[in-house]
């Protein structure tokens, strides 16, 4: 478990957490970061992916605006700084790392080959997108925010993609969740659950909508939908 550098696109280096697994290798897992940065809450995350056997990394996407900032949801002031982060954020140089740390985990030498990833809120949409703009092999999107965005790029997902919704959740109301769930029937790939008195932020460990029972199904889910289709299970 260490942090490391990871070259951008456009030839500089960003910050990032890998966490290896206790044999050194396996498939791949992006963890991609709310809008509190690569926090401890991430890295818990990745610590727990490599424990299972995988090779999991969490880029800094927020290096443009303010390199390594590892904030929580605890005090008034680091939700404004949060959500400074989160408006001042650009998607496309945000997708473009994305894209860089795919090269990034390929490079290792421990690495399958095989390549998932994962996002939370903010790196819920990321992760949507990078099930459109990239060529990983399954991707897991919690939460995601302004879904509704970019769906005429479901026709561009041609990897297994889930989708992990909260019924409450206040950043895709009834209408807007409607409108995915009709688009994605478009695509077969793509398989959406809905969470029933979940809250946005369900399955953030001590956050203030924090839902065990809710968290524990949809990692569940998810820890088996990376095992079906990132390791070599013959």
């Amino acid at each position: 478990m260490t942090d490391i550098k990871i070259k951008s696109l456009e030839g500089k280096e960003f910050g990032g957490y890998c966490a290896m697994p206790a044999s050194g290798n396996g498939p791949g897992i992006i963890v991609i970061q709310e809008i509190f940065g690569v926090n401890a809450g991430i890295r818990k995350i990745c610590d727990d992916f490599a424990a299972q056997g995988y090779i999991a990394v969490a880029p800094d996407l927020f290096w443009r605006q303010e390199p390594n900032i590892q904030l929580t949801d605890k005090t008034p002031a680091e939700w404004d700084r949060a959500m400074d982060l989160l408006y001042g954020f650009n998607v496309e140089a945000g997708v473009r790392d994305l894209l860089s740390t795919i090269a990034y985990i390929r490079s290792l030498k421990g690495c399958s080959g095989k390549i998932g990833a994962v996002g939370y809120c903010l790196g819920g949409k990321l992760a949507f997108l990078t099930a459109t703009r990239s060529d990983v092999d399954a991707v897991v999107s919690y939460y995601g925010i302004e879904l509704d965005k970019y769906l005429d790029e479901i026709y561009d997902i041609r990897m297994p993609l889930i989708l992990h919704m909260a019924a409450l959740d206040k950043y895709m109301p009834e209408p807007v969740r409607q409108k995915i769930l009709r688009s994605i029937t478009r695509n077969p790939v793509i398989k959406a659950y809905i969470y029933e008195g979940a809250d946005h932020a369900f399955a953030r460990i001590g956050g203030e909508h924090y839902n065990k029972e809710a968290a524990d199904l949809a990692n569940k889910r998810t820890m088996d939908f990376f095992f079906d289709y990132l390791k070599d299970n013959k």
